[in-house]
């Protein structure tokens, strides 16, 4: 049987979905960040992800009742873990892809969590969508810890790869793993964008760059943050990093719209 090898898709065919106001995160929007910026999309937010970032901004996908991952949210008043069974929603393929066909749009953005933890599933949503119409396009945002299988690389057209850095507060023997920094490296389809908050950070993006010989057009350095204040203030040193490097800039467009809502 050969690797790329997946089963005809059937009605109980499912996704974990983030659940978000009662129904599975699909939305029409426009890209906010990396290499995309700018271009109308229809995203499909996955539930779940491997790593547990002090800062996410969806730990609605993984920060669940019970489990010890701090977040920056901690000491809000009113904010609590999520209740795993509340947030997941459990979609049939079929039903994914016609939600998404609902859309007038061909560009779509696997994101989550972490969609990569699902990867036979979002071959076959993207092999039903490409019966719907064969110009979709799809990109997966991802946070670079795991390994494409074939069919999941044949379907894509664009990994948009976020490391994550010591800021992050994930370990670093779970969120740096050599054999998959070198897979995007010799991609041609991917690339990387780093999550900067301090300036500090900068020491340990080049330090990856370094080691892992990433051509720098292939590197987009992003501010942190999920306020225009915060934003704002991080451009503009950012910016001159990016310009000192050869690096490609990157903002949250999203946030400069909308500010932090969901599902836009």
């Amino acid at each position: 049987m050969p690797k790329n090898f997946l089963p005809e898709i059937t009605p109980d065919t499912t996704i974990k979905l983030a659940r978000l106001h009662g129904q599975p995160e699909i939305f029409y929007s426009i890209q906010g960040e990396g290499k995309s910026m700018g271009v109308p999309s229809v995203f499909v937010r996955t539930s779940l992800c491997n790593l547990h970032c002090i800062w996410c901004d969806t730990d609605y996908t993984w920060n669940w009742t019970g489990t010890r991952f701090p977040h920056v949210n901690d000491n809000k008043p009113g904010y609590r873990k999520f209740d795993k069974k509340s947030w997941i929603a459990e979609c049939a393929i079929a039903e994914a892809a016609a939600m998404v066909a609902g859309f007038p749009c061909r560009n779509v953005i696997l994101t989550g969590g972490e969609p990569m933890l699902q990867q036979a599933a979002l071959v076959h949503l993207m092999q039903a969508l490409r019966q719907i119409h064969p110009e979709y396009r799809f990109e997966v945002e991802t946070n670079g810890t795991l390994l494409p299988t074939p069919a999941f690389d044949d379907a894509i057209d664009q990994y948009n790869v976020s490391p994550k850095l010591e800021n992050s507060n994930n370990p670093r023997k779970l969120r740096e793993k050599p054999a998959v920094y070198q897979f995007f490296v010799n991609n041609s389809k991917a690339h990387f964008k780093f999550v900067v908050a301090e300036k500090t950070d900068l020491d340990e993006v080049l330090e990856l760059i370094a080691r892992y010989h990433i051509p720098p057009e292939k590197v987009w350095l992003m501010p942190e943050g999920s306020s225009r204040q915060i934003l704002a203030k991080r451009r503009l040193w950012l910016v001159e990093i990016c310009k000192t490097y050869g690096f490609r800039f990157t903002d949250r467009l999203h946030v400069q719209i909308w500010g932090s809502k969901k599902g836009v």
